[in-house]
């Protein structure tokens, strides 16, 4: 038998922490986005409450069935393996006041790897660096929003919040971070409603249950068709339409409202800023060389005038280039820089507006709370990178030599207009508005932000505390 211990000190009573975890979405923000983890379904952290997770990819995935025991309210909860890939597996999570405003979070795990003596002998070389890989990642992810809703919400206001695209990259993660927080979201969706917070707003059909949106505190509008794979007619089509006509849809519908939100933050990007070469950009700067991206982006931002013109305070988060290995442009990149074949793309001085999810994330919620903000709001990271040093740290990162480099033209000579709009344009976008408001960014350094989200951390080099 195995045991392995992680501790972090908090800045939060125990029975806040404990709370949090009980809290639908927390198993969701604390699966690690590069393990191949989902959860089936999740009846709560009670005596006997049962979790069913699927791990591994597609139809491959095993699936895992957890019960809950040794409940303490406010102080500790257990899991054990009831069925799954272990030969034993018990987890448990503890609490520990260390005074008014401060605990310690423990997380001790009893387990026997699968395969018998096969599976032992590996266990130190691939099985434990991959759960300190996998808790070191759960307990950054737990301090930092717990200290987000401390900061914005420190006397634990319920909001109620509509949400759309909530199974987009952003909106799976955004969602859990919100109810963990103790806040109620209700889901936009564009089919029927199957939950008693789901809300019909459907574009095709311009229908949306305008009195369910009657009262609640805010709107994060993010659901879009993906700008990801290739550009037919009909594909543009639905890149314009669905940000167009999708996002007027639900501002005029807002604007109709006898308790409008106090504010819509609807999504935009850095497409909307066309190429600037090397020169910073912000929020004030306007397009250069437009194309489609920047013709969409205008429109999609036009289409939230009627909320604005209501006096809903109404923000444009123009969004930049979001990593995580769950998705987008660092998983797709992910296999060629893993093999060694990775390197810059376009010209070696092309800068590349990234942000870490995480701080999508948090810049949205502060959105929330900054009265001062409205307008367009640049969600990019304070440090946006050339191409070079994009390819050379994410070589760095995997200990991967990243020695490509793909010409632009042979990018366009390949891919067209996708390559020219996506992949070539150069913009040095910088967060202005956002900082000077006082967001922190938990993230403001490529390195920092890829470590954390491929769980490569200076702490995940660190032993185990083993009683």
């Amino acid at each position: 038998m195995n045991t392995l211990t992680f501790t972090t000190e908090l800045d939060a009573p125990a029975e806040t922490v404990f709370a949090w975890h009980a809290r639908p979405g927390a198993f969701q923000r604390l699966a690690p986005p590069w393990a191949p983890v989902r959860l089936e379904s999740f009846e709560g952290i009670q005596e006997g409450d049962r979790a069913v997770i699927r791990l591994g990819p597609g139809p491959l995935a095993l699936r895992w069935v957890a019960e809950h025991h040794d409940v303490i309210e406010g102080r500790q909860f257990c899991d054990r393996q009831v069925q799954g890939p272990f030969a034993h597996w018990n987890h448990t999570h503890r609490f520990e006041p260390l005074d008014e405003g401060r605990c310690r979070l423990v997380d001790q795990i009893e387990y026997a790897p699968p395969a018998g003596t096969v599976g032992a002998a590996v266990s130190p070389y691939f099985l434990e660096p991959e759960l300190r890989r996998q808790f070191a990642y759960r307990h950054r992810v737990t301090r930092r929003d717990l200290a987000l809703h401390r900061r914005y919400n420190s006397d634990e206001q319920s909001l109620t919040i509509a949400v759309s695209g909530t199974s987009g990259l952003v909106g799976s993660q955004l969602v859990p971070f919100l109810t963990t927080g103790g806040h109620t979201v209700k889901s936009l969706v564009r089919s029927r409603p199957v939950g008693k917070d789901d809300i019909l707003w459907d574009p095709k059909s311009g229908t949306v249950e305008t009195d369910k949106l009657e009262g609640v505190d805010a709107v994060i509008h993010l659901a879009a068709e993906s700008v990801f794979g290739l550009w037919t007619a009909a594909k543009k089509q639905r890149i314009y339409d669905s940000r167009a006509a999708g996002t007027r849809l639900l501002a005029e519908a807002l604007a109709t409202l006898d308790d409008p939100p106090d504010a819509f933050v609807s999504a935009s990007a850095i497409g909307y800023y066309g190429d600037h070469g090397t020169d910073v950009v912000t929020e004030e700067s306007e397009p250069r060389t437009p194309g489609f991206l920047t013709e969409v982006c205008r429109a999609w931002e036009a289409a939230t005038e009627p909320a604005a013109a209501s006096d809903i305070r109404t923000i444009q988060a123009r969004i930049g280039v979001i990593l995580s290995p769950a998705g987008g442009a660092l998983r797709l990149m992910l296999p060629a820089f893993w093999l060694g074949l990775g390197g810059r793309v376009g010209a070696p001085d092309q800068y590349f507006p990234w942000i870490a999810l995480d701080d999508v994330i948090g810049g949205l919620y502060h959105t929330l709370w900054a009265d001062d903000l409205d307008g367009p709001v640049n969600l990019t990271a304070p440090h946006p990178s050339r191409m070079d040093d994009y390819a050379r740290t994410l070589g760095d990162v995997l200990n991967r030599p990243a020695p490509l480099a793909v010409p632009g033209s042979l990018l366009r000579s390949v891919a067209g207009e996708v390559a020219t709009e996506m992949a070539l344009k150069s913009a040095r976008v910088v967060p202005k508005k956002l900082q000077k408001s006082g967001y922190d960014f938990s993230y403001d350094t490529l390195d920092d932000a890829l470590r954390h989200l491929l769980g490569r951390t200076a702490e995940t080099d660190a032993p185990f505390l083993i009683p």
